[in-house]
């Protein structure tokens, strides 16, 4: 009864969502622009044979090689395909992703990217860098790109049909120009969301290339599960249902797993003493502090993929020179998903960026003084710097519980293809970054939507009008 509750409020949620105009624009605007994202990615770049690389995408599939599936999985989860049907969508959105880490990692290093980031408009500044690095990074990536384009032999493993386009100086230019071009629009889509839409641009965009690659993975399921009679598959790849019932249990506790620790909260009490502003006595009362397990979100697992995701790229590109063709193809490999190398470098720079975005996004100082500031105070902590110190060790130990989870959650898709042969567009779907991105900006998004609800005095989609975990 309580489940049907719930359903009906969802519903009726989302009903009342296009009875407010604004948020109805808003979000009839998102999906308008999501389409044209969508519609990018099937635009071919000219002067490419797209059907023949598509042709032996299919047939890397059907192989099952764990050798450069990881970087085919992974990279085309993040364009939705765009990559692989040699569109000008090819380098998605992560050349902007990329040029966001470059300025996190640089800004705390460099004193006037510091002083930017604490002046009134120096964060407009700081986005304006990062579109300027970001056309250079798309031109560097994009000339990298065709030249995998034109010699697929030196960055797929196994491909032996020839080349897919006539090389020089053109194909070089019209590639590099289309891929950034499609990036740049990309990017303004998503900052168009952000602006006149509902929720983050650029994290939607990323969310609708995921979501994209659902109906290509269904049939795969179908394939594997049912009886081979209906089928008609390879017997050696067809599992039991039993098998199947139980994939389908761990999808569902994966995603409540994950929806349970991106709401989850440290409440840290907070007492306020009674305090005098002028003529006006303002009375002491008691609220608390929420300090989220899972800070940092889904961008830690996003910077790492982003860094891990072209070394194994660029390796094998440099394998073409002749006399280093081994030592570069050999620490190619060391990049693959299944490989230790990757799988060890991958959970050390989660918890490294986990750790490194509170460290530059959540001030313990800051906090500390405007407590003291107000008359608040932690019971049991003096105000000031033993406030600050409580802070810091308290979110140091939850940011580690939240940063273990993300690490978890990164590595069961890889390990689960690994031990039951599962195509990666499959596994995917039960952990790792699709499913913490898909999960986090679904909530996020929700949140946004329910503000407005809750503005215009209309029931929210979970019980009492707020999403359990909101503060």
């Amino acid at each position: 009864m309580a489940k049907d509750n719930a359903i009906s409020r969802m519903i009726t949620g989302f009903r009342n969502c296009f009875k407010i105009p604004e948020l109805r624009d808003r979000i009839i605007f998102t999906l308008l622009v999501l389409a044209v994202c969508r519609l990018i990615a099937w635009v071919p770049i000219p002067g490419l044979d797209g059907v023949q690389l598509q042709d032996y995408f299919s047939d890397l599939r059907e192989k099952q090689s764990q050798e450069g599936i990881g970087f085919l999985g992974i990279y085309s989860m993040f364009t939705g395909g765009a990559w692989e049907r040699c569109s000008i969508g090819g380098l998605g959105i992560m050349p902007y992703i990329s040029a966001t880490i470059i300025l996190q990692l640089m800004t705390p290093i460099i004193p006037r990217l510091s002083r930017l980031s604490r002046e009134e408009g120096g964060r407009v500044k700081i986005m304006q860098i990062g579109r300027v690095m970001t056309l250079f990074l798309c031109l560097g990536q994009g000339y990298v790109m065709s030249l995998g384009w034109l010699s697929p032999e030196t960055v797929l493993p196994g491909y032996d049909k020839g080349v897919l386009a006539t090389g020089g100086i053109a194909y070089h230019l019209q590639t590099m120009m289309a891929l950034t071009c499609g990036t740049m629009l990309l990017m303004w889509l998503g900052e168009q969301i952000t602006e006149r839409g509902i929720g983050n641009g650029v994290s939607l965009v990323i969310t609708i290339g995921i979501v994209a690659d659902l109906p290509r993975a269904l049939p795969m399921v179908w394939e594997m599960f049912a009886p081979q009679q209906w089928t008609g598959a390879d017997p050696t790849m067809t599992r039991s249902m039993f098998e199947g019932i139980f994939l389908i249990f761990l999808l569902l506790a994966v995603v409540a797993a994950v929806v349970a620790v991106t709401q989850a909260q440290r409440k840290i009490p907070v007492q306020h003493a009674q305090r005098a502003v002028g003529r006006k006595v303002y009375a002491g009362g008691s609220s608390f502090m929420p300090l989220r397990v899972n800070y940092s979100g889904v961008m830690p697992l996003i910077f790492a993929q982003a860094i891990l995701m072209f070394p194994g790229m660029v390796l094998r590109s440099l394998g073409s020179i002749e006399g280093w063709e081994e030592i570069f193809l050999t620490a190619a490999t060391w990049f693959e998903a299944g490989h230790w190398f990757y799988y060890v470098t991958y959970a050390l720079m989660i918890m490294f960026f986990a750790y490194f975005w509170v460290a530059t996004t959540f001030n313990e100082i800051e906090i500390a003084d405007n407590l003291k500031k107000n008359g608040g105070y932690i019971p049991g902590v003096r105000p000031g710097k033993a406030t600050s110190d409580f802070l810091h060790k308290t979110m140091s130990r939850i940011t580690f519980a939240g940063a273990s989870f993300l690490v978890i959650i990164a590595i069961i898709p890889m390990i689960l293809g690994d031990a039951q042969n599962i195509p990666y567009q499959v596994s995917q779907f039960f952990g790792g970054t699709s499913i913490l991105i898909a999960v986090g900006v679904t909530l996020d998004t929700m949140r946004q939507m329910e503000s407005y609800l809750l503005m215009r005095h209309y029931d929210g989609f979970l019980r009492k009008g707020r999403v359990r975990g909101r503060f």
